[in-house]
């Protein structure tokens, strides 16, 4: 027995090969995700309707929130921050679907959207001050400081993993539960709780990775401002 059957989700052959169901509902949002914004792009208009205000309005609130932390570097960190947001939202979301579960009830799919943000980090801090800058500040303001630096990098990746699958997997299970006892007697209340903790817990991974990526991108900016 794997870890899928272990939380419930049903795998697949194929081959050698076992795919589980929260891969295919990771494709699937993907999948969705992109063709979305290809028929958005399609129906751009200079006098924007109800959707393109709203799409709109949405990049721009995410743009105000990224350029609080990275201001000048915005533009290059957006579509990554943003996307991330996007995404976080549709998967947990899946889950109010009936017969569907989200992929984020997974740790499989929520470990790999942190360690995608373990090197996102490294990724925009290097193309922000170049390697030999970026490198330095681990050993700041001592080289002792180093283990204790790189086991700051394990911990929080495993932090965000954990975080974003035990809060979908517990509010899944709850709601479960809940209509398992009551029966249809609250749904409505149940819906609402799934839909704003499915937003909290979006909002909260992609803000972390915009914390993180913004404090790698300005490390290079103490070491800088120590070494003077």
């Amino acid at each position: 027995m794997d870890g899928n059957d272990l939380l419930g989700m049903p795998g697949m052959e194929l081959g050698p090969l076992r795919l589980s169901e929260s891969l295919f509902g990771s494709l699937a949002v993907s999948l969705l995700l992109v063709g979305l914004a290809a028929l958005l792009g399609l129906r751009l208009r200079a006098a924007p309707g109800p959707w393109q205000t709203a799409v709109e309005g949405l990049v721009g609130a995410a743009e105000s929130a990224v350029r609080v932390l990275v201001e000048d570097q915005a533009p290059r960190v957006l579509p990554f921050v943003a996307t991330l947001w996007v995404f976080l939202l549709c998967a947990n979301l899946v889950g109010l679907v009936p017969g569907l579960e989200s992929p984020t009830r997974d740790l499989s799919v929520t470990a790999a959207l942190a360690v995608l943000v373990f090197f996102s980090v490294h990724w925009f801090g290097i193309r922000a001050s170049g390697w030999r800058a970026y490198l330095r500040h681990y050993l700041q303001p001592s080289p002792l400081m180093l283990p204790f630096h790189l086991v700051s990098e394990f911990t929080r990746t495993l932090a965000l993993a954990v975080r974003l699958f035990g809060n979908i997997m517990s509010l899944e299970l709850t709601a479960l539960l809940v209509l398992t006892v009551a029966g249809l007697l609250v749904p409505v209340p149940i819906l609402l709780l799934h839909v704003i903790e499915a937003v909290v817990q979006a909002y909260i991974f992609g803000m972390l990775a915009l914390v993180y990526i913004a404090g790698g991108m300005q490390a290079h900016e103490q070491t800088h401002g120590e070494g003077g």
